[in-house]
C-alpha cells in the first residue's frame, strides 16, 4: 500500500540524488495474489469480466510527455492516445488543446485529473517532474516517451515510493524485463523492441529468402535495444548476424557502412533509428545499389514524411508499390497504425482521434490509449481511487476496450507488461482516402501477416528476462 503525504515527500527528501547505479534490483516479491498472476502467464483468451463496482471520487495522474522541441509529437500522439482511451471509457470526445497543466476528464463519477508536465525529452527533466508530482501527492505516474526517462523515472521515483507508474511509450525492452526497472508497481501497456523483434525477426527467418542480416542502430538505449533483440531472435531463427554497427544519432555517412554490409554478403538489413537519423539512411540507400532489403519497423507518420519525401526524391514521382517493392523496402513490423486492425472500438478511435486532432492514430496511440482504458478499469473494478488498489487491479489485467480489439491487451503477471498482437505489413504510396490526415507519402498497406501477442512478447523463461514478480 502507498504512504501518501509527509511520509512520501521525507522518503523523497532524503532520496537526495541518488542514482542508478546505487538503486536495489527487484525485489521478487508475488503480490499477484495467484489467480491475477495466472492470467498473465499462460495463453489466456477472452475478456476479464469488469465487476459492476459504484465508486466515485478523484484520480490524479501526473503525465510525462515531451510536449515541446523536435520529438514533441512523439509525446503529442501519445497524450492524445492517453485522452481517447479517457474519452472512449467515457462516452465522450477525446479533449483538445491539452498542453501542460492539470486538465480533468470525468468518466462516470470518476474524475481523471491529469498533471500534464513537459519532459523535454531529458531523463533528468523527467526525474525532477516525477519527484514533485509524488511531493504533490499524485495516485500515479504515466508516460515517459525516451527510455532513458522511463528508466531513471522508475530507478528513482517510482521504485522508491511504490507509486504506481505505467510507462509509454518509451519502447526499450529493458524497461519491463531488466531487474532494476522492475516491479510490481511498474507496468507499460506500451509495445517494445522485443516486440519488434519477435514478430518482425520471425517473419524475416521462415517467410523470407534472408539467411545473413547485418544490424545498424543508434548508439543510445533505443538503438541498442532495437540490434539486441533482433540479433537474439534472428540466431534463434537460424539466420546469421555478418556484422552490426551502432553509430550516433543523427549519423549522416552511410556509404561505407551499407557498403560493409553488402561486402559482408548481408541479404538483409535492419536499422534501430528515429527521424533524426532514418532519412539519410534511405537517402543512401536509395541512392546506392545494393543488393539486400531493408527490414525493420514502421515509424510515426513525421518519420514516414520525412522517409516518403526522400523516395520521391529519389525514385521519383508517383511513387507506385512496384517501385518501393523493387527499391527493396520492407515489409516492415508495425506495433499500430490506424489501418492494421478491423474492429469497433479502433474504427470508432480512429473516427474520433481523427476529428479531434486532424491526423490518424499514429504507432503510439493503441498502446497509450489502452494505458487509460487500463487505469479506468482497475478503479472500476478495484471500487478505489487509490494508486495501490488500482495497480492491484491492473496485475494480470485482460484490458477490455482497446484499439486492438476486445481483450487486445494483457498484462503478463510476471513483468506488468501487456502483450498484443502485431501487424507485418509493406510500405506503399499514401492513398487520397488518408492523405489529408496522414501527410507522408508513405504508409502501411495491408497486414501481411498477424502476431499473436502471446508469441511477441518475451516469456517468463526467457533468458533475456530478469523480471520475476
Amino acid at each position: 500500500m502507498v504512504n501518501h503525504g509527509v511520509n512520501r515527500r521525507d522518503l523523497l527528501t532524503s532520496m537526495g540524488a541518488v542514482g542508478a547505479a546505487g538503486l536495489a534490483g527487484c525485489t521478487g516479491n508475488n503480490e499477484d495474489g495467484g489467480t491475477t498472476s495466472d492470467k498473465g502467464d499462460g495463453g489466456m483468451t477472452g475478456t476479464q469480466q469488469t465487476t459492476a463496482t459504484d465508486v466515485s471520487g478523484t484520480v490524479k495522474v501526473g503525465v510525462l510527455q515531451p510536449v515541446s522541441g523536435d520529438l514533441k509529437y512523439y509525446g503529442q500522439q501519445s497524450l492524445w492516445g492517453f485522452l481517447s482511451g479517457l474519452a472512449y471509457k467515457a462516452d465522450a470526445t477525446p479533449k483538445t488543446g491539452v498542453k501542460t497543466g492539470t486538465t480533468t476528464v470525468s468518466v462516470g463519477d470518476v474524475d481523471f485529473e491529469l498533471h500534464v508536465q513537459d519532459t523535454k525529452f531529458s531523463a533528468k527533466k523527467a526525474q525532477q517532474l516525477a519527484t514533485n508530482l509524488v511531493k504533490n501527492d499524485v495516485d500515479v505516474l504515466f508516460g515517459c516517451a525516451s527510455s532513458g526517462a522511463a528508466t531513471r523515472v522508475i530507478e528513482t521515483v517510482a521504485k522508491q515510493t511504490n507509486v504506481p507508474y505505467i510507462a509509454g511509450p518509451a519502447a526499450s525492452a529493458g524497461v519491463t524485463s531488466n531487474a532494476d526497472t522492475c516491479a510490481p508497481n511498474v507496468f507499460r501497456a506500451s509495445e517494445t523492441t522485443a516486440m519488434d523483434a519477435r514478430s518482425g525477426g520471425k517473419y524475416v527467418a521462415q517467410e523470407t529468402d534472408v539467411s545473413k542480416v547485418f544490424l545498424f542502430g543508434a548508439k543510445y538505449s533505443f538503438g541498442k535495444a532495437v540490434v539486441n533483440n533482433y540479433e537474439e531472435v534472428l540466431k534463434q531463427e537460424g539466420v546469421e548476424i555478418v556484422g552490426k554497427k551502432f553509430v550516433p544519432k543523427g549519423h549522416s555517412e552511410w556509404k561505407g557502412l551499407l557498403d560493409r554490409a553488402e561486402d559482408a554478403g548481408a541479404e538483409g538489413i535492419v536499422g534501430g533509428f528515429t527521424v533524426a537519423t532514418l532519412p539519410a539512411l534511405f537517402t543512401s540507400f536509395l541512392s546506392g545499389d545494393y543488393s539486400y532489403r531493408v527490414f525493420g519497423g514502421f515509424a510515426t507518420r513525421i518519420t514516414n514524411a520525412v522517409v516518403g519525401q526522400t523516395m520521391q526524391k529519389v525514385l521519383g514521382e508517383p511513387l507506385t508499390k512496384e517501385k518501393i517493392r523493387n527499391a527493396k523496402l520492407g515489409p516492415f513490423t508495425t506495433r499500430y497504425h490506424w489501418n492494421q486492425y478491423d474492429n469497433e472500438i479502433n474504427s470508432e478511435f480512429v473516427d474520433t482521434y481523427r476529428k479531434a486532432y486532424g491526423t490518424v492514430p499514429d504507432l503510439f496511440t493503441s498502446g497509450t490509449f489502452t494505458a487509460a482504458s487500463a487505469l479506468v478499469q482497475g478503479v472500476r473494478e478495484s471500487g478505489s481511487t487509490k494508486g495501490a488498489d488500482v495497480a492491484e487491479a491492473m496485475r494480470g489485467m485482460t484490458v477490455r476496450d482497446t484499439p486492438k480489439g476486445e481483450g487486445g491487451y494483457v498484462f503478463q503477471g510476471y513483468n506488468n507488461q501487456a502483450r498484443s498482437s502485431m501487424t507485418v505489413a509493406n510500405p506503399v504510396p499514401t492513398t487520397d482516402e488518408w492523405s489529408d490526415s496522414w501527410k507522408a507519402a508513405v504508409m502501411p498497406g495491408d497486414p501481411v501477416t498477424t502476431i499473436d501477442g502471446a508469441k511477441a512478447t518475451i516469456p517468463k523463461d526467457a533468458n533475456g528476462m530478469g523480471c520475476s514478480l
